[in-house]
């Protein structure tokens, strides 16, 4: 996990969501780039991730809901947030 360490400037927050209506969304740390590796395996269509509590949000990619947002579903195992430019 040596490729995962951050700075003390470089934190990465507990909770992140790349929805601009969340609020817990951040634009300037998701331009930057921030990966997620969740169970081991890098995944790219996470929608929003809670370390403290072990979940990630991922976007199911063929469906839609009655008002044209994807679909997500809540699944839970370890999370660990990165920024891609270090990896």
């Amino acid at each position: 996990m040596n490729d995962t360490t951050e700075t003390p400037d470089e934190k990465l927050p507990d909770r992140l969501s790349t929805n601009p209506k969340s609020p817990h969304y951040n634009a300037e740390l998701l331009e930057r780039g921030i990966g997620v590796r969740f169970k081991g395996v890098d995944k790219n269509n996470v929608e929003e991730y809670c370390v403290s509590e072990g979940w990630v949000r991922l976007v199911v990619e063929t469906s839609k809901d009655r008002f044209g947002n994807p679909i997500t579903i809540k699944v839970t195992g370890p999370v660990e947030p990165y920024f891609r430019d270090k990896a």
